[in-house]
């Protein structure tokens, strides 16, 4: 019941903002136009992220303990949001998108004290502790995060529903372990719900449409990684840190093995392309819809397994053993799946011509 009023005026804010951003965001340019690789109709203003980002600010600026963590978290998250909004304007080169996520990242490890310190017993010999590497390795995960969420942001709903699932699994996770982020996680939930509403057109109306932009993917990359450490780390985690991994699994399966393709064709990892996930569901044939269905059911199977296996204790070795052997699969899965498609649309030629 403690929840029921920080969700209610995160929901409401991000509802609001998107409501009346919307006409601003045309007057600005701030807009999605459609190209090679973006296929919706018109223009669409991207201001989902921005507003979300407000919900979760006045929420937890109202109802969190004010501490210099919450502190530092919103200032490296309008650090992200500035730079997004930057990005959806004017696509800027990697180079400075990179910078300031690792400044925002060095905000969480020198200014909050937040890092990963450990990996948990990933090997069966003992816990990993990082030492030295701990904050470079933070920033790292950090910029794999903001990234991988970044990337997946490529048809209608996707970002906000894979986000949603994390989201509802960390809320859950900090919640049974009464941690003191738990309010943060459970406004993104109402904050990310209200943008839904207009993204996927809940909203029936003419024009209603808006985008979450690289704001809002950076965003919720950067916070969800945020909650993750803090999650996952300390005296008394939350979670383990193996079970982190299973939390954002479709996103970062996808970002590493599409980073993995661009490499061995002498490509940037960076490259954007539609090669992802979404784009192959899309060429085989399913709708924007179904592809939406399909994907946020793979992440709610993986996310469920990752939190059971965390109930059963399963050791972190035989965690990240079946990580791992999935990873495998999907990435062969992807590498192969033109052989299908190729397969499946003979199949459906030949299926015509006997009709």
């Amino acid at each position: 019941m403690e929840l029921i009023l920080p969700l209610l005026v995160a929901f409401i804010i991000s509802y609001i903002s998107i409501w009346f951003s919307k006409p601003i965001a045309v007057e600005l340019g701030l807009v999605d136009i459609p190209n090679s690789r973006k296929l919706h109709m018109g223009t669409v203003p991207l201001v989902g992220g921005i507003a979300i980002f407000f919900g979760v600010l006045t929420s937890t600026s109202i109802f969190m303990l004010n501490n210099q963590y919450l502190n530092i978290y919103l200032v490296a998250s309008a650090l992200v949001v500035f730079i997004g909004v930057l990005d959806d304007f004017y696509d800027l080169p990697v180079r400075p998108r990179i910078v300031a996520q690792v400044i925002a990242a060095c905000f969480m490890i020198y200014g909050a004290n937040i890092s990963v310190i450990n990996l948990g017993d990933l090997f069966g010999f003992g816990v990993v502790s990082l030492g030295v590497l701990s904050s470079i390795f933070t920033v790292i995960a950090v910029v794999a995060s903001i990234n991988a969420f970044n990337m997946v942001d490529g048809i209608d709903g996707l970002v906000g529903m894979l986000s949603l699932v994390t989201f509802i699994a960390l809320t859950y996770l900090l919640y049974v372990a009464d941690h003191n982020w738990l309010l943060l996680s459970s406004t993104f939930i109402a904050a990310t719900i209200a943008y839904l509403i207009f993204n996927l057109g809940w909203v029936k109306h003419k024009r209603k449409k808006v985008f979450m932009g690289d704001a809002g993917s950076m965003l919720i990359g950067f916070s969800i990684l945020w909650l993750l450490v803090v999650g996952s780390q300390g005296s008394a985690p939350a979670f383990k840190p193996i079970t982190a991994l299973w939390l954002v699994s479709v996103p970062v399966m996808d970002m590493a093995a599409i980073m993995v393709r661009r490499i061995k064709k002498g490509q940037s990892p960076f490259k954007p392309d539609r090669d992802h996930l979404h784009h192959i569901f899309l060429r085989a044939g399913l709708s924007s819809k179904q592809t939406l269905i399909f994907i946020t059911l793979i992440a709610l199977g993986l996310t469920f397994l990752g939190i059971f296996l965390e109930y059963l204790e399963t050791p972190d070795w035989l965690m990240l053993s079946i990580f791992l052997f999935i990873f495998i699969c999907y990435s062969y899965a992807i590498t192969h799946i033109w052989r299908f498609l190729a397969f499946y649309r003979r199949f459906r030629v030949k299926g015509r011509k006997v009709e």
